[in-house]
């Protein structure tokens, strides 16, 4: 089997992060080995007075046993790192696990419509930059590249400026860069990456659903970790990431008025396994 070891935290309910990277890269056969680097009672997104530990401290010592006990993985997957700290221990992570032949996924998880996230500053986005260029493959949105591309956010954009986009994110070091959230016209919306090794630009869309639906984020860099850990191509990879999200975004509508804080991923696990040839 295959291994991947996710780093990011787990909020206990609201379906993002930990709580969706797990299942979802089971799912797909992959063994999968966790770091949190905090736990919270709930998200962030619309829950009130919910509880926050830091694990920051944590990390270290994981690393050091899991290096005592030479352990190794497939790939490395992160996504929400909270402060400057913790992009520094993932990145010194990075330097211990890293071999020539694993593969290493950021997920840049900074902000979404414009704007950073609540606590996030320059600095930090300066770190996380520094944590992109030693990626294969890193995942940001629309909003996440313009900040680490420090570049104005606009809504309107045509397929030349993604394209720009993309080779300028590559420039930071990424082999890699896949951004989400991508769309040319109001019907259909997904994926545009770009693998700089072949000079090669690829894109995948599914019809744009004018909901916004929590964690969606996660599982799509959830699948896409999970497939190009299977092996897939570039373009199946972003494929089956844009697929499955739309798919899980579907299965959520019917329930939104009870599961408004997360998505139905459940119900499409199912699918999931079909689309990864299990």
């Amino acid at each position: 089997m295959k291994k991947i070891v996710t780093i990011q935290d787990i909020s206990c309910f609201g379906k993002c992060s930990l709580t969706v990277a797990l299942p979802v890269l089971s799912a797909m056969g992959l063994e999968t080995a966790v770091i949190p680097t905090a736990v919270l009672s709930t998200h962030t997104g619309g829950f009130k007075g919910y509880t926050f530990r830091d694990l920051t401290e944590d990390i270290p010592e994981i690393a050091k046993h899991w290096k005592e006990l030479d352990l190794s993985f497939n790939g490395i997957y992160t996504g929400y790192l909270g402060s400057i700290a913790q992009v520094q221990i993932v990145s010194d992570f990075f330097d211990s696990f890293r071999t020539e032949d694993n593969f290493i996924v950021v997920d840049p998880v900074l902000g979404d419509r414009g704007k950073l996230y609540a606590g996030y500053t320059p600095e930090l986005v300066a770190e996380m930059r520094k944590l992109c260029a030693k990626a294969d493959y890193i995942l940001p949105n629309m909003t996440e590249a313009a900040f680490l591309l420090d570049m104005p956010y606009t809504e309107s954009y045509c397929e030349t400026d993604v394209r720009e986009m993309l080779r300028k994110l590559s420039g930071l070091g990424c082999k890699t860069p896949v951004i989400t959230g991508v769309h040319f016209d109001d019907i259909n919306e997904g994926a545009a990456a770009y693998d700089s090794a072949a000079d090669e630009y690829y894109y995948s869309f599914s019809r744009h659903i004018d909901r916004q639906v929590h964690g969606t984020g996660d599982i799509f860099a959830s699948v896409f970790t999970g497939a190009a850990a299977l092996g897939k191509t570039l373009p199946r990879c972003i494929e089956m990431a844009v697929e499955y999200v739309s798919e899980c975004i579907n299965a959520t509508l019917p329930e939104m008025d009870e599961m408004w804080y997360g998505s139905a991923f459940e119900l499409c696990l199912g699918k999931l396994i079909e689309l990864s040839g299990r």
